[in-house]
């Protein structure tokens, strides 16, 4: 048992400075992936600062119509929220897809964003990692890497992240609101992940000291048709193998005004699918473009050796979700020649 310091922290100025001052700290909320890490000696913090009792724990409508979201709002309350489930469908598809009932009781909107992945070799000490030792190597490269990443995967490290929340947040041009000692700031939740480059070991943009304290949902993407789907090995309590959030308004010409497109599972971190999404703004949502934009997204993809299956998976995946968003709106196609 290795000793370490609690601090029960009463106000976001005083988290923010216990974290700050103590090197290695680690905030603590509902505690379901930290608590696991520090028992198998991945996590070793010197501090925890426990911030489960900081007044993060509302959803509250904003004046524009969009959705603030606290840092510790549980993920079973908020899949259930009623102004998430009629105006950010995916997001609620997204929360009810991850973990168990059990665990979505527990888990905070913000430590589901900064969940560690759960590749095999990062979670066992005995084993290299780039991620949890920098410079010892990446074990899953050549050796079991079924469900690692084909997209945006570095010589250092081939990890996936495990969130489903954030794929959906990515999607819905989410943004991630930090407090730290120099003050408060936001970030695109497309820009709030890293891929591992060099540096592996930093899963976020977060600084020493950050807090997240919450998640905007805003009010362009509200009400518009999102929906998330996930390919897993089993029906629950498992994690995406690929998966995919959508959000896509047709305008009143039958042409995409807007699409927000956005993959889980393939990457180091949610992957926004920017070559897809542009190619299919100002086009009918027909079949065939939107398989031309899935294609020229996927094109960009970097299997390693056992897992290929995830590119056709992921291609299946978002057309589904896209075909099924366009139904409504979608002109029918012209007969084969």
């Amino acid at each position: 048992m290795k000793p370490y310091a609690y601090v029960r922290a009463t106000s976001v100025e005083e988290a923010t400075a216990a974290h700050a001052s103590s090197p290695g700290a680690r905030y603590l909320a509902g505690g379901t992936n930290l608590v696991d890490l520090m028992k198998h000696g991945v996590e070793s913090p010197g501090t925890l600062v426990d911030i489960s009792r900081l007044p993060l724990d509302a959803v509250e409508e904003q004046p524009d119509g969009g959705l603030r979201v606290g840092a510790t709002v549980r993920n079973s309350d908020l899949a259930a929220h009623p102004l998430v489930r009629v105006r950010y469908p995916g997001l609620s598809q997204a929360l009810l897809a991850g973990a168990s009932g059990q665990l979505r009781n527990i888990a905070t909107t913000g430590g589901n964003l900064l969940q560690r992945t759960r590749c095999p070799y990062f979670q066992d000490t005995s084993k290299p990692c780039n991620k949890r030792s920098p410079g010892s190597g990446c074990g899953a490269r050549d050796g079991i890497h079924r469900d690692h990443a084909v997209l945006g995967h570095s010589p250092h490290c081939v990890a996936t992240h495990p969130s489903d929340m954030a794929v959906a947040l990515v999607a819905l041009d989410a943004t991630v609101e930090l407090h730290g000692p120099d003050g408060a700031r936001s970030v695109p939740a497309a820009d709030f992940h890293r891929l591992p480059g060099d540096h592996p070991e930093r899963d976020t943009v977060i600084a020493p000291g950050e807090l997240i304290t919450a998640v905007v949902l805003p009010t362009r993407t509200a009400g518009l048709p999102s929906a998330y789907l996930k390919a897993r090995d089993r029906a629950s309590y498992a994690f995406a193998l690929a998966s995919v959030a959508g959000v896509l308004d047709v305008g009143e010409d039958g042409t995409v005004r807007h699409v927000g497109l956005a993959f889980g599972g393939l990457a180091h971190r949610p992957w926004r699918a920017r070559l897809a999404e542009t190619a299919l703004l100002g086009r009918a949502p027909t079949a065939r473009n939107i398989d031309h934009a899935v294609d020229a997204e996927l094109a960009l993809a970097e299997p390693l050796r056992d897992n290929a299956f995830k590119v056709p998976l992921a291609r299946n995946l978002a057309r589904r979700v896209l075909a099924a968003l366009a139904e409504p709106a979608r002109p029918a196609e012209p007969a084969a020649r």
